[in-house]
């Protein structure tokens, strides 16, 4: 780890050497043989995905019909995003790669690996999908009931009659969408594939919850609200209630039957590896998420050392705080009660931990030109998740603008439970979140001319979340915790968190820890609110993996660079190393380690 003076002495190197672009960085003609076979694979998933259209903002010109469009979830449908997805590998493999330069190459291997990793999901019939591969197609974080209500009101912009009749037709197409699921459900039940008692208790919530009346639903209200502020036909509310009235309610009513159905039959056990096939699909949901080739028994082993390794750290600065008595996570309990790091419960207290954050943001954007030769240059700021979707929405989240800039940058903080949120666990997150973590990351490749279309559109877990944990890193050595050692104490807790998610991961998919077993871990290690430690462990039996590409990515990262700066030297250069690991936008880890090999050679 670099102290603060030697961070800014390897960012002056840079100036002083002079030096080039490492050359898998610098500007390069691409293959056109390779150019349009991207080209082709992105047209042909595209018109495959029309949500991922409207969040790319390419919902327009010869593909505006996807406005009108939701993805066919059906079992046919499905089954041709499969053949889809084995024809563009197939593509993909009949290429040869061997003359391409080492732009198209690091592009070329990228896509390939994305086909790949669908490939080996799509062998398993069952489930869906969120972050990562999941064995539920319906549950507290999967199925169409969870996603598109937020995405029709916070994705699908109306400003023109045609908008909101493209709104109004998405909505018919949620409601046959629900139904897709609903038959997913059957199918996968069939197979033995069920969500257990408490996953399927949370989805019933989730779902009873949508049964309002039609003008109390956030989809009539929704489109009424924007079109009144358009000056549109005020006629769209009546006929968007019509449409939820007639065939949304009663697919969700559908939908709530088969839940219960299952409820019935469902067990405690949390882990995948009771499915008959659930140990071969934790392998690959490890593999698509983390993207390295590691055993359940190694990130368990990496998981739990980082854990000894990190309240080791934080050991002393709880002791400078008072704080002596007691475990490590019961000292971090205590201090996650303490009143004086406690915003209040009310709309006044939500918004004043959002405009902290934005301070916060704020203050780290002018010290990262030191770090980083090329910064974002689109607005961000930090949000508030609306409250209709509290209940089933990350604790924090990021979102990239779209490739048209036509919204900005946004980093959600859900603040469902104001508790969650101590003032001192605050800045990590927003540094992970927005700058320098997702936002600067998932920028930078959004803004890179030399990322196909393809490549912008893909992301791999292990890239993008190992580079937020490594910001929150970086955050510390820029000094933004050197006024603010309780704010040094979040982020190591937020470190020693993510250690934990190791840990308790492998632990309920692969040594068959328990539902409370996991939660207890949290509780004890690291502090969590058990309420809260719920949620994620509720977050882990269905998105199984996904938890643990975090602290491995970050090793990367931070390792990377540890690696880079002995091999250096005097040579190592921090703005170097940086434009090394973004400019070829996100990759798998083990092409990442490539490319940190490449820039050590070529300096």
């Amino acid at each position: 780890m670099l102290n603060r003076r030697e961070l800014l002495q390897s960012a002056a190197a840079l100036a002083v050497a002079g030096r080039a672009l490492p050359v898998f960085a610098a500007e390069a003609t691409p293959d056109p043989a390779l150019t349009a076979l991207f080209d082709t694979l992105f047209q042909e998933w595209l018109r495959r995905n029309p949500e991922r259209a409207t969040l790319l903002g390419l919902d327009k010109g010869a593909n505006a019909d996807l406005k009108s469009r939701l993805a066919d979830r059906s079992v046919a449908g499905r089954a041709e995003a499969k053949a889809l997805n084995a024809r563009q590998l197939a593509a993909l493999k009949a290429f040869e790669p061997g003359k391409l330069g080492p732009v198209d190459r690091v592009n070329y291997d990228t896509v390939l690996y994305l086909r790949e990793s669908a490939a080996a999901i799509d062998a398993f019939d069952f489930g869906g999908s969120n972050f990562g591969p999941s064995p539920y197609c319906v549950s507290q974080l999967t199925g169409a009931y969870q996603s598109v209500p937020d995405f029709l009101d916070t994705k699908h912009a109306i400003a023109t009659a045609q908008d909101a009749d493209a709104y109004l037709s998405r909505l018919e197409a949620f409601a046959g969408q629900l139904d897709d699921d609903t038959d997913q459900m059957r199918h996968d039940a069939g197979a033995g594939v069920v969500a257990p008692d408490f996953i399927l208790d949370l989805t019933l919530a989730q779902l009873s919850a949508l049964q309002v009346p039609a003008e109390q639903s956030l989809l009539v209200k929704s489109i009424a609200r924007r079109t009144a502020e358009k000056g549109l036909d005020a006629g769209y509310e009546a006929k968007a209630a019509a449409i939820f009235t007639g065939k949304i309610a009663p697919a969700i009513a559908r939908q709530i039957d088969e839940a219960k159905r299952l409820r019935a039959q469902a067990v405690h056990d949390a882990g995948v590896r009771r499915l008959k096939s659930g140990e071969a699909f934790y392998e690959v949901c490890l593999r698509a998420s983390t993207t390295l080739s590691k055993t359940p028994e190694e990130i368990h082993r990496f998981g739990l050392d980082q854990v000894k390794a990190l309240s080791a750290r934080l050991d002393p600065l709880l002791k400078a705080q008072g704080l002596s008595v007691g475990t490590v996570g019961e000292r971090l309990a205590a201090l996650g009660k303490d009143p004086r790091y406690l915003f209040p419960d009310t709309d006044a207290g939500k918004a004043e931990i959002i405009a902290f954050c934005n301070v916060r943001l704020d203050a780290i954007r002018p010290r990262l030109p030191a770090l980083f030769k090329r910064i974002p240059d689109y607005k961000l700021e930090v949000r508030r998740v609306p409250p209709a979707t509290e209940p089933g929405a990350a604790l924090a989240f990021s979102q990239a603008p779209p490739l048209d800039g036509s919204r900005p940058g946004l980093v959600y903080f859900n603040l469902k439970n104001v508790a969650d949120w101590p003032k001192f666990t605050l800045d990590t997150t927003v540094f992970h979140e927005g700058l320098p973590g997702h936002q600067l990351e998932s920028g930078l490749a959004v803004s890179n001319k030399n990322l196909p279309l393809i490549r912008k559109a893909g992301s791999f877990s292990g890239y993008g979340e190992g580079w937020a944990l490594y910001a929150e890193q970086l955050a510390d050595e820029m000094g933004m915790y050197d006024d603010n050692p309780v704010g040094r104490i979040g982020y190591l807790k937020a470190q020693l968190f993510r250690a934990a998610r190791c840990v308790v991961d492998t632990g309920l998919h692969h040594f068959g820890w328990s539902r409370e077993q996991a939660i207890d871990y949290f509780v004890k290690v690291e502090g969590h609110p058990e309420t809260s430690a719920a949620s994620e462990v509720e977050r882990y039996t269905v998105q199984p993996g996904q938890a643990c590409s975090y602290k491995l990515g970050h090793a990367v990262f931070a390792g990377g660079r540890e690696t880079a700066r002995k091999a250096l030297g005097a040579r190592f250069s921090i703005q170097d190393y940086h434009e090394a690991v973004l400019s070829s936008g996100r990759v798998p880890l083990d092409i990442l380690q490539r490319l940190i090999d490449g820039y050590i050679r070529h300096q």
